[in-house]
C-alpha cells in the first residue's frame, strides 16, 4: 500500500531517497513561506472596498495546498506554487487601484484566465509554444533565472538595493546583513562538503543565532486560529464578460502567468539536468496543467493568480525530484495554518543564503550554450541580461524570444537575397 502511493508520486526506492525528497519539501516551504504575510500588505488598500483582508491568509495557505498537491499528484515534480507576486500586485495596484474594478471583477478575471490557461495545456497551442523555444535559450532562461534568484537573496539581505546596486558599506555591518553573510558563508561551505541537507540546516543555525542579535523575533504565540476563507470563496461577477476591460485583463494575466510558468519550469528543470537532448523536458504538459488547475482553483478561493515558484530550485538544489518533495511542502503549509507565528518569525536573512546558492546550481548550465553560434547565444545573451536587470522572467522570455525571431527571420531573408544574387549572375 505504502509503494503504491509513493508511485503515484513518482517515487522510486531504488532511485530516490525518501530523507532527501522530504528535506527538499521543507527547504521549497521555508524559502516561499513569506506569501502568507505578504499577500495581506498587499491587499490591505482593498480593505476599503471590503475585501475580507482577514481571509486571505487562509485562502492564500489554502491555495498553496491544492495547487501544490496538484503538482505532487498530477506532475510528480518537486515544485511549490502560491500566489505570484507579479499576478496578485497587478491584480490589486493595477485591475482594482488604478482602472478602478471591483475586487470581483479581478477575481473573476483569474478565474476565465486559468480555465484558458487549462485550454492551452490540454490542446496543442501549449505544445507549439514549448516549441518554438530553442533549445540554447531553454538554457539561458535557467542562467538568467540563477541570477533573478540569487539577486533576490541579496535584496532580502539588505545588501544589495532596489536597482540592482550596493547600497552604502555600512549596510555590510548591519545584523541582518551580517546573518546573511554567515548563512552564505555557512551554506557554501555545505554545498562543497556535500552534506545533504546542507541548505534547509543553514537556515536553521542563522535562525537561531539571529535570536540573540535581534533579527530572530520570538513570537507573541505559537498557535494561531485561521479566520475563516468563506467570504472570499467563489465571489465571482459573470457580467463583467461583456466588459471590453474585462478581456483585456484576462490577456494580460494568461500572457503573464504562462511565460512565468514556462521560463520558472524550464529554467529550473534545466539547471537539474532534466532536460532531454532534443530540448525537451519530461512530463512538461502536466507541470503546467498543474499550474492551470492551481489558478482556478486559486481564484475559487479568493487568490490572485497562483504560479510556480522560483524558490522551488532550492528544493531541487537539495536534490528533490519527484512529487513527494510537492507533498511536504503542501504538509508544511497545511501546518503553518496553526502555527503560522512560528513560521514567519523565520528572518529573511536565514532564508536568502539558500536562494543564492540555488541560484548559482541554476547558472552552472550556461556550459551548454554555445558562445560561438551567434544566431542562438546573442538572444540567450539578451534574455540573461534583461531578466537580471528589469526583475522580470517574463520580460527576459519575451527580449530572447523576439530578438531571436528577428535575427533569424533576418539573417534566413539575406542567405536567401545573396544565394539568388549569385544565382543570377
Amino acid at each position: 500500500m505504502k509503494e503504491k502511493f509513493f508511485t503515484l508520486l513518482g517515487f522510486s526506492q531504488q532511485r530516490d531517497s525518501l530523507k532527501t525528497e522530504i528535506i527538499s519539501g521543507i527547504t521549497t516551504f521555508v524559502t516561499m513561506v513569506y506569501i502568507l504575510a505578504l499577500m495581506p500588505v498587499i491587499f490591505a488598500p482593498l480593505s476599503e472596498q471590503g475585501f475580507p483582508i482577514q481571509s486571505l491568509f487562509t485562502a492564500t495557505a489554502l491555495s498553496a495546498i491544492v495547487g501544490t498537491l496538484f503538482m505532487a499528484f498530477i506532475a510528480k515534480r518537486p515544485f511549490g506554487l502560491a500566489p505570484g507576486l507579479t499576478l496578485n500586485t497587478f491584480f490589486v495596484e493595477t485591475v482594482c487601484l488604478t482602472m478602478g474594478y471591483s475586487w470581483q471583477f479581478a477575481l473573476t478575471a483569474v478565474l476565465v484566465e486559468g480555465l484558458l490557461f487549462v485550454l492551452i495545456c490540454v490542446s496543442n497551442l501549449r505544445q507549439i509554444i514549448f516549441e518554438m523555444v530553442p533549445t540554447t535559450l531553454k538554457y539561458a532562461f535557467a542562467t538568467g533565472i540563477g541570477f533573478f534568484v540569487a539577486m533576490i537573496g541579496f535584496k532580502n539581505s539588505g545588501i544589495l538595493a532596489e536597482g540592482t546596486i550596493f547600497n552604502h558599506m555600512e549596510t555590510l555591518t548591519t545584523p541582518t546583513s551580517l546573518l546573511f553573510l554567515l548563512g552564505l558563508l555557512m551554506t557554501g561551505l555545505f554545498t562543497v562538503m556535500h552534506i545533504k541537507g546542507g541548505l534547509l540546516l543553514s537556515i536553521l543555525i542563522v535562525t537561531v543565532v539571529g535570536l540573540p542579535a535581534g533579527v530572530t523575533m520570538i513570537p507573541d504565540e505559537l498557535i494561531s486560529m485561521p479566520a475563516s476563507p468563506l467570504p472570499l470563496l467563489c465571489q465571482f461577477d459573470f457580467e463583467y464578460l461583456m466588459w471590453p476591460d474585462f478581456w483585456v485583463c484576462v490577456t494580460t494575466m494568461l500572457f503573464f502567468d504562462v511565460f512565468d510558468t514556462l521560463g520558472t519550469v524550464v529554467g529550473v528543470m534545466a539547471s537539474a539536468g532534466i532536460i532531454r537532448k532534443n530540448g525537451r523536458i519530461p512530463h512538461m504538459r502536466s507541470i503546467m496543467l498543474s499550474d492551470a488547475l492551481a489558478t482556478v482553483s486559486g481564484a475559487c478561493l479568493g487568490c490572485s493568480p497562483v504560479t510556480t515558484y522560483v524558490e522551488s530550485s532550492t528544493g531541487f538544489a537539495e536534490g528533490g525530484r519527484t512529487g513527494v518533495s510537492a507533498l511536504v511542502t503542501a504538509l508544511c503549509f497545511a501546518v503553518s495554518l496553526v502555527f503560522s507565528p512560528i513560521f514567519l518569525a523565520i528572518p529573511t536573512s536565514a532564508t536568502a543564503p539558500a536562494m543564492v546558492v540555488a541560484g548559482f546550481f541554476m547558472f552552472a548550465v550556461v556550459r551548454h550554450i554555445k558562445v560561438t553560434f551567434y544566431l542562438e547565444s546573442m538572444p540567450a545573451f539578451l534574455t540573461i541580461l534583461l531578466m537580471s536587470i528589469t526583475g522580470s522572467i517574463c520580460d527576459g522570455i519575451l527580449t530572447g524570444l523576439i530578438s531571436y525571431i528577428i535575427l533569424s527571420y533576418t539573417y534566413g531573408y539575406m542567405a536567401k537575397f545573396k544565394k539568388a544574387k549569385r544565382n543570377s549572375q
